[in-house]
């Protein structure tokens, strides 16, 4: 086998590691939640009672805002809950 030989499959090895990695990554996405009362201003997700799009709330922890976490996260955020008021 000749050098030429050699890195063609040293180079067809190391793509095939890359995307057999990359596959494996996609899949592994959490599931997540909506997560009200501890979004910053303007930089909530959606549409509250009292604005129409995201990102236009003004002010901190917007108890109507929410803002979407991993599962299991929000109940562990301080003034964070499941639940639209």
């Amino acid at each position: 086998m000749n050098s030429k030989q050699k890195t063609t499959y040293a180079l067809a090895a190391v793509l095939a590691m890359t995307l057999g990695g990359m596959s494996m990554g996609v899949s592994a996405a959490p599931a997540m939640e909506k997560c009200y009362g501890i979004s910053k201003a303007q930089h909530n997700d959606c549409a509250t009672a009292t604005n129409s799009c995201a990102g236009t709330t003004t002010m901190d922890r917007d108890p109507h805002a929410f803002i979407a976490v991993p599962a299991g996260v929000c109940q562990k955020i301080a003034g964070g809950s499941l639940v639209k008021p």
